[in-house]
Formats: structure tokens, C-alpha cells, sequence
């Protein structure tokens, strides 16, 4: 057995023979002879050389070229040697890589393998470099450790091929992701284990973890809950909070996680006074209303933060688009207070020089800036550029919006406002094939242009025909009649509908009619509908045509001429006109006959609808609708085909299509009064977080028809929940409810799963 000193001895004798190996005697070189090269050019490896013909040739000089044809990374070998004056260098090239497969990887993309590897250095054609496969194993195991998958097993193999190739196939077995078991918070006293987990994104395993993972350890989960954690105490006075330690510890057979999470909480400080210092341009009182921070409560930095962006909001509306709202605690430790001051400084006030328009390649530039809210020369307004990207989005034109307002070289006051658009496919020739519980097939064919040429006109021509409908109709529409803003759209149309089939009382009618409607704006969220319209009704029966039906044909004729008049009132504060997620809808209409029209009668009706996030990724919707109609002059009632009905896809989910209220004949005879409401909570798809075309949601309906005012009792009112999903397909909107009626009564028709495919909404 060698001992310790003999081995040293061994490797400096070895050293020394290296060293008498490489001694050569200076010579001048007259010349250079390479060999060994196969792939890389002579001028490449010349190109490296740092040395030259008529250099001298020694020790020092020798090492220096070695190490930097080594360091090239072209070769696997470098010797030198002498033949007289001349100089011989032989080299071992590195294999190129010929070909480069991942197998068994599911949770990466091999696009996205492929793509870092190539970052890297490593990817076909290139140089085979071991250290940077090396490299790419340790970052691939890291990015699967990152995701909880702690028993991945990451194989590369290198297989020679002829000349001087290499394959390279990475096989990756990611094996199960391991699950959080435990997590434990230690030190805390003001607020219960089961609060703190609450607010946290991981958790141990539930119902829904296979749906949100939340159950899987990531490293970068795990730190957005610590900030979580965070300010969840600092938004409630705690402002010496601190996390000590976190430890995370897996099971030998990495299938269980545990976490402990060492916390320190302080005590609790209220605010003591809240002050406003700097150039105060705007009044102190209107910049106090911002405030949230109210003297005596408990110290929150979420209302601090919010404040400070609250009043650098309001400047900017004022042009002052680059002010800086500076928050300044000052802490006194032992009254257990904070004084906040808010420090402000303005800067100048910045003015637009342009408004550029982009990407708009078929829509006209003026659609475009007629419904900007800041203006060219005016002062750069936030809450105008803002509003400008709402009503940008709400025309339905553009697919993505982006406004930009960079800085003019040279100067410190002005800007540009750059106003970027994806057009999105508008459709100009459809034809569709479709079904509907309601309705059966449809087979409908349109010529239609939401935006005719780039002008922002909409002009459509329809064929609709169904087991209950064939509609026949033609509008146009100029939302921008007059410079103003007040739109004009004219239509025709021409409808048989065979009401047997819609599940209510059994008729048959013919209407063809025309009409004009103007819309008005009366403010940024307001508007104003009046409308004129002529319809000719011929009503026919059948033999299962309902007693209180044809003695209304009786009493007033079964063919009139009607001219009606409509008018409406819309505030409309949605993010977004499709799938909106903030804002709210309100609107109220009245439609009467005019009187000597063949029918006298008239119609109005209120509609709500609310949209609240609740968090990130939830949002509480709530919609109501109350209508009622009622005859006047000579007509003896309501017309029943103006009748309100209630039940369906669009209505009462869980109940049959018009199937609520009155009935004869097991048929719903509709109502003149209408109450309707609903409760949905929308929640993102599982593994479509990001989708802008699929939408899921949890409801409460509420609702029924009644015959008349009088008529109404709350006991009569349907409820149902469920569950629903709308999805903005190619071929139209497609919905799905799977609904559960609560209080079924003698006679209701109910139907658990609905839907509607390639109808609108």
C-alpha cells in the first residue's frame, strides 16, 4: 500500500518528466505545417494562432498557443512539435452534433428544450461540448425541481457516429410531483394557523387540487406566499413583521413536501397623523379625498400604496403624467404610531404632440381617432388615455390595444401617443349550421361587415331558418350619423314563426316591417335610443290554439298594421362589451303603439347587470330584469305574442324554454309581467387561466312570469343553480348549463342539461 509521502513523491517525479517533455530548445519558425484538421479551415485555426513565421519559438510562447487554440473550444487535443525550422502542429477536433432528441418530456415542451439548449451552445451543427450538455442536465433537473417533480431522472447519452459526428438523445423520466403534506407556521399569535393558510396559494391536498395544483411545491409558489404572508400582516399594523426562516424538507422517497415558516409578528401600530407636503398644485381638500388612510386606524400599506397611486392619478388628469407620490412613514416605536406624509411632486405638465395610429391596416384611421378622449395639443390627460382604450376595446374592431405615450427627443414636456391595434377577423360571408334545444337545426346564411370597409359601419343581410323561425332581414348602422356621435341604423325584415314549436301556446304568424332608430349621447356613459318602426302581423291558428288566444283574435282581428315608437336610456360603464370583467350595465326602455295603429298597447322594461372582481381571477356578476306590458285604448289586452316568458338557456336555468307561468294545455301562456334575476360567479378555466374565447361561472337563478301586476306572489318564483360554460367559437357562441331546478312544483318541466350551439346571445 502506497502511503501518503510515497504518492507525492510519484506525482512530482511525474510533473517533472511533463515538464522535460515539453522543454524545447528557441528556434525561429520558418514555417507552419498543420494537421489533423478535418471540419475547421486552416485560416480559422490561423486566425487563433498567436504566433507567426519568423516568431521565435519557446517555453513561454508555446504554452500561450496551446492554451489558446484549447481555449477556441474546437478541439479535444493540441500538440506541438519541431522538424527543423519548421513548426508542427497536430490537432483532435471535436465531433460536431449531428442530431439532438428529448424523449418523455410532457411538463417542458421539447420547442422549449430545444430553444434554451440552442442559447446555450448546444444544437445541431454546432461543436460538442461535454461541460455544456453537463450545463443543460443541471438546468433541465432544476426546472423539474422547480415544478415539485424531485424524482426526475435526466439520462443524456452521446453516440459517435463517422466522421467525427456525435448524436445527442436525452431521455427524461419526470416521475410524480411530489405534494405538500404540511405546511406549519411558526410564531404566530395574533392571527389563527387556519387565517394564514387561507391567504396562501399552496396548500396540502384537496378536492381541487387536481384541477389547480395548488397541492405541488414550487420554489416561485412559494415566495409569492411569503410576500402574501407579508402583507397580510403590514396591511394590518404589524409593520415590524418579519419572516425569520423557511425550511423545506421532502421525504426520502420525494413524494411528500413539508414547509415550515418561521415568522416574528411585532406589535400593532395605528396611524397618529397623516400630513400632504410638496408643490400642492391641485387643492389639499381634493387630494385629501383620495386619502385612505385615516388618522387613528390601524396602519395598512395596501391603503398607503393605494393613496399614493390615488393622488398620482389625479395629477395626471390634470397633465402632470409623470408625477412622483412619494409615501414617508415615520415610526415611533413607543407610542406604537406611525405618522405618514405624503410627499408630492408634480413635475411639468405634459403636453401631446401626436396621436399615431398603427396597426390598423384595414380600418380607417378616423374610426380609430374618433374615438380618442385625449386630443392632439391638449394636455396628456391618464384618465382620457384610459377611457380611450376602453372604447377602443368595445368597438369589437381590434383583437389586442396598446397605447404608448414615449417622450419627445429634445424635450421635457411633451409626448406622443402611440395607438397600436391587431385587427381581428371581422367575417364578411358566413353560412352556418347550428342547433338549439329551443329551436331545433338552424340553417342561416349572411352577408355581414361590422366595420364596411374600414369605416366602422355595419351593414348585414340574413336567411335564418329553423323549425320555429324563418327570418328573412337587412340593417345598416352609422354609429357616427354626425360628428357628435349620434347614430343611425335603418332595417327590414320578414319573420314566420311557428309558435307550436317553441313549446307555448300553439300559433302561426307572418310579419314583414321596417324601421329607423337614432342613438344620442348624452355623456361618456350615457345614451339615449329612439326608434320608429312599422310592422305588418298576420296571426293564424291552429287546432291546438288556446281559448284566451282566439278570443283575443276575435275581439280585436287577426291581421294589423302597427307603427311603433321606442325609446331608451343605457349607462354603460363595462371594461368590455364581450365578456367584461368590471363595470356595470344598466338600461330602460318603453315601447307603445302608436295610437290608431291596428293594436294599442305598450311595453317597458328595466335591465341590470354588475360585474365585480373579486379577486384576480374571480368575478361576482349579478343581473336583473323586471318588464311588464299592457294594452290601452280599444285592444282588450296585451297582444299574446308580445307576452313575455321566462325558463331556458337565457332565463330560468333547469326549467324548460318558456315553459314558466300560466299554462293551458300543459303550454306556458306567457305573462305580462316578467321578473328575472341571477347570481354567477366566474372562475378561470382549469389549464386555460389566460383564454379570452372560454368562460366558466357558478349561478343562481331567481324568476317567473306572471299574467298582471296583480297577479305576482313571490312564492310563485323558480330557483335553480348550476354551473355553465360559454365558449366563442369559430361557428359562433356556444353555451352549456348543467342546472339543478330547487324548488320543482306540480306541472314544471325542468331539463338538467341545456345548451345552445351556434346561436347568438
Amino acid at each position: 500500500m502506497r502511503t501518503p509521502k510515497r504518492r507525492a513523491w510519484l506525482i512530482l517525479l511525474g510533473m517533472l518528466l511533463v515538464s522535460h517533455a515539453w522543454a524545447m530548445t528557441p528556434f525561429v519558425i520558418k514555417d507552419i505545417k498543420l494537421e489533423g484538421l478535418q471540419r475547421t479551415s486552416p485560416g480559422t485555426l490561423f486566425n487563433y494562432l498567436p504566433l507567426n513565421v519568423g516568431d521565435t519559438l519557446n517555453d513561454a510562447r508555446s504554452s500561450e498557443a496551446i492554451r489558446a487554440l484549447f481555449k477556441t473550444g474546437f478541439f479535444d487535443d493540441v500538440r506541438f512539435a519541431q522538424d527543423g525550422d519548421t513548426l508542427i502542429i497536430t490537432v483532435k477536433e471535436r465531433p460536431s452534433i449531428s442530431s439532438i432528441k428529448i424523449t418523455g418530456n410532457k411538463d417542458i415542451k421539447t420547442e422549449d428544450l430545444t430553444k434554451a439548449m440552442k442559447q446555450s451552445g448546444l444544437a445541431e451543427g454546432r461543436i460538442f461540448d461535454r461541460s455544456l450538455l453537463d450545463k443543460v442536465e443541471r438546468e433541465l433537473q432544476r426546472q423539474y425541481f422547480s415544478q415539485g417533480k424531485y424524482g426526475v431522472k435526466i439520462k443524456a447519452k452521446v453516440t459517435p457516429l463517422e466522421r467525427n459526428r456525435v448524436d445527442i438523445s436525452i431521455d427524461v423520466v419526470e416521475g410524480k410531483s411530489a405534494k405538500i403534506h404540511q405546511i406549519a407556521i411558526v410564531g404566530n399569535a395574533a392571527f389563527s394557523d387556519e387565517v394564514l393558510l387561507k391567504q396562501l396559494q399552496i396548500t396540502t391536498p384537496t378536492l381541487f387540487s387536481f384541477f389547480t395544483s395548488s397541492d405541488q411545491y414550487s420554489k416561485q409558489k412559494l415566495a409569492a406566499d411569503l410576500e402574501t404572508l407579508r402583507s397580510y400582516y403590514l396591511d394590518r399594523g404589524y409593520i415590524n413583521f418579519n419572516i425569520d426562516s423557511t425550511q423545506v424538507s421532502i421525504t426520502p422517497d420525494k413524494r411528500d413536501v413539508y414547509i415550515t415558516i418561521n415568522i416574528t409578528e411585532g406589535e400593532k401600530f395605528t396611524v397618529k397623523e397623516v400630513k400632504l407636503a410638496g408643490d400642492l398644485i391641485v387643492p389639499e381638500e381634493d387630494l385629501r379625498k383620495l386619502i385612505s388612510v385615516a388618522e387613528g386606524a390601524v396602519f395598512s400599506r395596501k391603503a398607503v400604496t393605494e393613496s399614493a397611486a390615488q393622488i398620482a392619478e389625479r395629477l395626471g388628469s390634470d397633465g402632470y403624467a409623470f408625477a412622483n407620490v412619494n409615501p414617508n412613514p415615520e415610526v415611533e416605536k413607543l407610542n406604537k404610531q406611525v405618522s405618514v406624509t405624503f410627499m408630492v411632486d408634480p413635475g411639468k405638465r405634459v403636453y401631446v404632440r401626436r396621436i399615431n395610429v398603427a396597426g390598423n391596416a384595414r380600418t380607417r384611421d378616423e374610426v380609430v381617432r374618433r374615438e380618442m378622449r385625449q386630443m392632439e395639443g391638449g394636455v396628456l390627460a391618464t384618465d382620457k388615455i384610459n377611457r380611450s382604450r376602453i372604447r377602443l376595446q368595445r368597438l369589437g374592431f381590434f383583437q389586442d390595444i396598446s397605447i404608448e405615450t414615449p417622450a419627445v427627443p429634445g424635450t421635457t414636456d411633451q409626448v406622443d401617443v402611440n395607438v397600436n391595434v391587431t385587427e381581428r377577423s371581422l367575417g364578411s360571408l358566413t353560412a352556418a349550421v347550428g342547433f338549439s334545444q329551443v329551436q331545433g337545426l338552424l340553417l342561416s346564411a349572411s352577408i355581414s361587415q361590422d366595420n364596411f370597409l374600414g369605416s366602422g359601419k355595419r351593414i348585414s343581410a340574413e336567411v335564418n331558418n329553423s323549425r320555429v323561425n324563418t327570418i328573412y332581414s337587412f340593417s345598416y348602422t352609422d354609429p357616427y350619423h354626425t360628428p357628435d356621435g349620434v347614430s343611425r341604423g335603418f332595417r327590414g325584415f320578414f319573420r314566420q314563426t311557428n309558435a307550436t314549436r317553441l313549446f307555448v301556446g300553439s300559433y302561426l304568424s307572418d310579419v314583414f316591417g321596417a324601421g329607423v332608430n337614432y342613438g344620442f349621447p348624452l355623456s361618456e356613459h350615457n345614451t339615449a335610443r329612439l326608434s320608429f318602426d312599422y310592422e305588418h302581423t298576420r296571426i293564424r291558428t291552429t287546432s291546438f290554439t288556446p281559448r284566451s288566444y282566439v278570443d283575443f283574435l276575435n275581439a280585436n282581428g287577426d291581421t294589423f298594421g302597427i307603427i311603433k315608437m321606442s325609446g331608451g336610456w343605457t349607462h354603460d360603464t363595462r371594461n368590455r362589451a364581450i365578456f367584461a370583467d368590471n363595470g356595470m350595465l344598466q338600461s330602460l326602455s318603453a315601447e307603445m303603439s302608436v295610437p290608431g295603429s291596428g293594436l294599442q298597447f305598450y311595453k317597458v322594461s328595466s335591465r341590470t347587470q354588475v360585474y365585480r372582481p373579486l379577486t384576480k381571477s374571480l368575478t361576482l356578476v349579478m343581473n336583473g330584469e323586471v318588464a311588464y306590458g299592457d294594452s290601452y285604448g280599444g285592444t282588450s289586452a296585451l297582444p299574446f305574442w308580445e307576452r313575455y316568458y321566462a325558463g331556458g338557456v337565457y332565463s330560468v336555468r333547469g326549467f324548460r324554454a318558456n315553459s314558466l307561468g300560466l299554462r293551458e294545455n300543459n303550454r306556458a301562456l306567457g305573462g305580462a309581467l316578467k321578473l328575472v334575476g341571477s347570481t354567477e360567479v366566474i372562475f378561470p378555466v382549469p389549464f386555460m387561466e389566460e383564454s379570452k374565447s372560454f368562460r366558466l361561472s357558478a349561478f343562481f337563478d331567481i324568476g317567473n312570469v306572471y299574467t298582471g301586476i296583480q297577479q305576482f306572489s313571490a312564492g310563485d318564483l323558480r330557483y335553480s343553480a348550476g354551473v355553465a360554460a360559454i365558449w366563442l367559437s369559430p361557428m359562433g357562441p356556444l353555451n352549456f348549463n348543467l342546472a339543478r331546478p330547487l324548488n320543482k312544483k306540480a306541472g314544471d318541466v325542468t331539463e338538467s342539461f341545456q345548451f345552445s350551439l351556434g346561436t347568438f346571445f
